[in-house]
């Protein structure tokens, strides 16, 4: 599921020859996507760089917005916490889902997963939903 109508995001974009090419599926209530980085992504040996880790977390919670709202939101506030360094590859899994809305503004939660079921970084962020027209 592309995000982007311009196709070239650096996150999800299909276009952008740098970029992530996430994918993201609805499972239940929440959205996810499978994602093996390359060396490329490397932050230190054998671990995927802070800032990847952070689009790919941001990047999952503004496709649920897209995906269940079919809307776009722009983050107001974003708070990761890197519990384990995150491999590069290997098999992570982004996850995103709801915790609550107040009028336009949503409150989101999303995961990164590796391969063995340890969560290596979790979010929390305050997206806003606007109209980009």
């Amino acid at each position: 599921m592309a995000q982007n109508n311009d196709n070239y995001c650096f996150a999800c974009g299909a276009e952008n020859p740098f970029g992530l090419h996430l994918n993201f599926e609805k499972v239940e209530d929440k959205i996810t996507a499978t994602k093996n980085l390359a060396r490329e992504y490397e932050g230190y040996e054998g671990a995927a760089h802070g800032g990847i880790v952070a689009t790919m977390l941001d990047e999952a919670m503004c496709a649920f917005i897209k995906y269940f709202y079919n809307e776009q939101a722009m983050t107001g506030r974003l708070e990761i916490r890197y519990r384990h360094p995150t491999p590069i590859e290997q098999d992570l899994t982004i996850s995103a889902w709801q915790e609550s809305q107040r009028r336009n503004i949503i409150t989101m939660r999303s995961t990164v997963t590796a391969a063995d079921g340890s969560v290596t970084a979790e979010a929390t962020a305050k997206f806003a939903v606007v109209s980009l027209q």
